[in-house]
């Protein structure tokens, strides 16, 4: 790896958006997985992931390849309250790599100690919350869902103090970008401050030559970045409500300009279905519950919108309606995907029905207390051909199920589709497997008495979502009424 280095474009930018920071030494690393392909893709050698030097640069106790690291400043609204200055408070951006697609990308360590945006915190990561994100992204990339991604998950060997001593551990994250709305937030308040500073041009140019080159063939290139943006956060809402998961901490924080999925801190798929459903511990009014998420989502794009308006033209009232034009494809973005979403995964391809067929479902499975993804991998198995048993076994009332079945089946037949075709379809967008809450509690209780067997095995089934897996069945099934995961918590 003598020719592998980190490049730093992002620390080629003024001084305002970022402070250089080291990760703390931590005593003693030890090396819980690393993620070998995306290694690979991104130029390591497996001469060096196998070597005692990966397990110190992971840990951040010896950092090398060119790494400068830095700890990237943005603000933000949490929970709809503005907090003007959060920044990485346990994050450090190590470098940035160009992966063997010519894609950049930025690698990052996560809980390395203490940054100037700590905010008089440790800087440091549980041991539960790494696993967690490791599983959880890895899950999400093979589900198809954009998503950072986990490289690295790493021991300390330390305890860290939260409501009671946790062990310590380091995540090493990878990512398009890890510039979010905040980040345009925080400069937007700077530019208040010092107007002839541009922080937002100079941010938005950045984000446009590295992430939307295109957007510079259009008139004006900043309506372009938002459009852009616009569009594709509401393609990864309606990929992730298509999969029964709710984020829980949409915040303006936590939603990155390139439209992957960021933070997986208090997140869950549900398994039982209601459109209200919530888990964050710390949403209590269920501001970013399952149904909720695509008004969340348009929330912070406005407050995207707020920031870049002087931008999008010299006269302010002509740049507002420019902005209530461009923010206004979001909802009518949103339903389009949502919609080509469910009538894949009916398998009711050209169905104009399938508005109708998707609320009926909902209507169903939450008055019959259906779990979300087995009624869609039943669904399947029936239009391939299996007895609709299984299937109706996972209603309350199985009349009910045998009501909207019927109407389904109706439909299905008369779809001028192949059927071939259309299970196809069905089988390729609806998994056998997801990370259940109750697996990934198993899977992190176990590797706190130091045990990973589960963690590695819940993220090679995990690996292969849409394959029936022999010897795995367990990992299908919803929870026991013991097992059940009610509230997930933020990994802070």
């Amino acid at each position: 790896m003598s020719d592998f280095s980190f490049d730093h474009s992002y620390a080629d930018l003024p001084e305002s958006f970022y402070h250089p920071s080291q990760p703390a030494t931590v005593p003693e690393p030890v090396l819980i997985k690393v993620n070998t392909p995306l290694a690979e893709q991104l130029g390591f050698d497996l001469e060096f992931l196998n070597s005692a030097e990966a397990i110190d640069f992971f840990s951040g106790n010896k950092l090398k390849f060119n790494a400068a690291p830095i700890a990237m400043a943005y603000a933000g609204h949490q929970f709809g309250g503005w907090a003007p200055k959060l920044g990485d408070g346990r994050a450090l951006l190590i470098g940035e790599v160009i992966d063997k697609n010519g894609m950049r990308l930025d690698v990052q360590l996560k809980g390395s100690g203490r940054t100037p945006y700590s905010r008089g915190g440790d800087g440091k990561a549980g041991l539960g919350p790494v696993l967690r994100e490791y599983i959880l992204s890895e899950a999400m990339a093979a589900l198809g869902v954009p998503t950072t991604r986990a490289l690295a998950a790493v021991s300390t060997g330390e305890m860290i103090i939260r409501e009671t001593l946790l062990p310590g551990a380091v995540f090493t994250r990878v990512a398009q970008s890890h510039v979010r709305v905040g980040t345009f937030q925080y400069f937007a308040a700077l530019d208040h401050a010092e107007p002839e500073k541009n922080y937002v041009k100079t941010l938005a140019d950045y984000v446009i030559e590295r992430h939307y080159p295109e957007a510079k063939e259009n008139e004006n290139p900043y309506q372009a970045l938002l459009r852009s943006v616009i569009h594709r956060q509401a393609h990864l809402i309606a990929q992730w409500m298509g999969l029964g998961f709710i984020h829980g901490v949409m915040n303006t924080d936590n939603m990155q300009v390139v439209g992957e999925t960021i933070d997986y801190g208090p997140c869950a798929f549900m398994d039982t279905f209601h459109p209200d459903k919530k888990f964050s511990s710390i949403d209590r009014q269920g501001r970013y519950a399952w149904n909720n998420q695509p008004n969340m989502g348009l929330w912070n794009l406005a407050r995207l919108t707020e920031a870049l308006l002087p931008l999008l033209d010299k006269e302010e009232t002509v740049a507002i309606q420019i902005a209530k034009t461009i923010v206004g494809e979001f909802m009518p973005t949103f339903h389009q995907r949502l919609l080509e979403i469910f009538s894949q995964k009916t398998g009711l391809s050209n169905s104009e029905k399938i508005d109708a067929f998707m609320q009926s479902a909902f209507v169903a499975m939450t008055e019959n207390k259906v779990d979300f993804t087995l009624f869609f991998r039943h669904l399947t198995e029936v239009a391939n051909g299996a007895d609709p048993r299984r299937f109706l076994d996972l209603f309350e009332d199985a009349v009910n199920g045998q009501k909207w079945l019927d109407d389904w089946s109706e439909t299905f037949i008369k779809d001028t589709v192949s059927n071939s075709q259309r299970v196809k379809g069905m089988q390729e967008i609806n998994p056998v497997y997801i990370p259940r809450n109750h697996r990934v509690e198993q899977a992190i209780q176990a590797g706190m008495n130091d045990d990973f067997s589960l963690f590695h095995e819940l993220v090679q089934v995990l690996s292969k979502p849409f394959e029936a897996q022999a010897g795995f069945e367990c990992y299908e099934l919803p929870p026991l009424a013991s097992e059940e995961v009610r509230r997930t918590f933020c990994g802070t």
